[in-house]
């Protein structure tokens, strides 16, 4: 039993809860508001709505799909054999705390200037700059490092390609047609019936496992046939009272046409609440867990724990706390000025990012939910001619992606020194 952990334990509690409902805070602001920013950019949904819609679905994913990312930033980026936490196991307090310090002001930085930052960047830079400065290189294992910094240059390509074909299909098949609206009437329930498998499979294959349901695969295709099948009934029911009003495409040709994308578009809007919670909601409960974790066993470090349900709560009520006061911001960045967005074309963007994020959860790897749906927006754009983009954003955005590294690095860095001389 660690002396400093027996003296300090709640203290160490009080401020993990603290710094992690900040850190939640932090991603809700910014990262919450990057999923719903295509919807609200559409106007296929109002802001208020928005945050109804991501109460309800990011901490439906963070709870049924958010365990595997969790360990992987819980244990995976660090060796905890090589770190020596079994001997002083209150460093890796420290470094977590700082961590979720870090990440947490430079998420608060970023959302107030309305830049569309990484938030696993912002925690993963965090917990790889004091794990080098304050503990050795060597605690790092630098082959998962490099998995993730993969993942920002393939996340982004993929959901751009996706993204860019599925709106081509969009173009093809309902918006350079004789009828636009008679076969935005036929495809759309479709396109919908593709949103409720997609979302419904990664859950079954991937995320209920923790839950306590495990599902073999067969048996998983087949429950997500019918959650395809069931959302394509109701999005059917929906549209019905759409009608094509003759004088409405006056000003813009397809008005009625994205009226049928905005039911849609609600369809999205759930799928990509949904599969950020699933893998972003680790980013702020992860570190909370383990020094959770490190406290309640007085200094021993388990590196598979079982994750405490008032955690994943915690996680999600900050989540919606950064979104309702702050999330505006960066809504308005991904939503009207990367390029122009309408309901159909968001929605191609939205179910492209929603499908590389699910994925990316299944398989473990904490991919960036902004990363994926800039890359997919800038898909679209593409799709409609690069001079549809507005290129000064799309720098800017770069920029503060390349910088979130670093900074969350050095922030860290300096809060681990500090709560090592206070405790210490």
């Amino acid at each position: 039993m660690s002396e400093i952990i027996s003296q300090y334990g709640s203290i160490f509690l009080i401020l993990a809860c603290v710094f992690g409902f900040f850190m939640a805070w932090g991603v809700g602001a910014n990262d919450v508001a990057n999923a719903m920013g295509t919807s609200v950019g559409a106007k296929a949904i109002t802001i208020k709505q928005a945050i109804l819609i991501a109460m309800v679905f990011e901490f439906a994913g963070a709870y049924f799909a958010g365990g595997e990312v969790t360990s992987t930033i819980r244990s995976g980026i660090i060796d905890i054999e090589k770190a020596g936490f079994a001997d002083s196991p209150e460093l890796l307090v420290y470094g977590m705390l700082s961590s979720l310090l870090a990440a947490g002001i430079w998420l608060l930085v970023a959302s107030h200037n309305g830049w569309p930052v990484s938030t696993t960047h912002s925690i993963i830079g965090a917990i790889v700059g004091f794990a080098v400065v304050g503990i050795s290189r060597d605690a790092v294992v630098w082959s998962k490092v490099w998995e993730i910094v993969a993942s920002w240059v393939v996340s982004p390509m993929v959901s751009g390609i996706l993204a860019f074909f599925i709106f081509r299909s969009v173009q093809k098949l309902i918006l350079d047609t004789e009828n636009p609206f008679a076969n935005a009437k036929k495809y759309v329930p479709f396109y919908i019936f593709l949103v409720g498998f997609a979302i419904a499979m990664v859950t079954m294959v991937k995320g209920l496992r923790h839950v306590g349901l495990d599902f073999s695969f067969g048996e998983s295709v087949v429950m997500a046939l019918g959650c395809g099948v069931l959302a394509m009934l109701l999005g059917v029911f929906m549209m019905r009272s759409i009608k094509d009003v003759p004088g409405a495409d006056k000003d813009f040709h397809f008005t009625n046409v994205e009226r049928l994308f905005g039911v849609l578009m609600i369809f999205t809007a759930c799928s990509m609440a949904f599969a950020h919670g699933s893998n972003d909601v680790a980013n702020a409960i992860g570190p909370l867990a383990a020094i959770v974790g490190v406290v309640q066993s007085g200094g021993v470090f388990v590196e598979e724990s079982a994750l405490p349900f008032w955690i994943l709560l915690l996680g999600g009520a900050g989540i919606v706390t950064g979104l309702a006061m702050w999330g505006y911001k960066v809504i308005a960045t991904i939503g009207r000025n990367i390029t122009e967005l309408t309901p159909s074309r968001g929605f191609a963007a939205e179910l492209a990012a929603a499908t590389t994020v699910v994925v990316a959860s299944g398989t473990g790897i904490p991919v960036s939910t902004t990363h994926t749906l800039v890359g997919a927006v800038l898909g679209v754009g593409i799709a409609r001619g690069i001079g549809a983009l507005n290129l000064g954003v799309v720098g800017r955005i770069f920029l503060s992606w390349v910088v979130t590294l670093p900074v969350g690095a050095g922030i860290s860095i300096v809060f681990f020194f500090l709560f090592k001389g206070i405790f210490g």
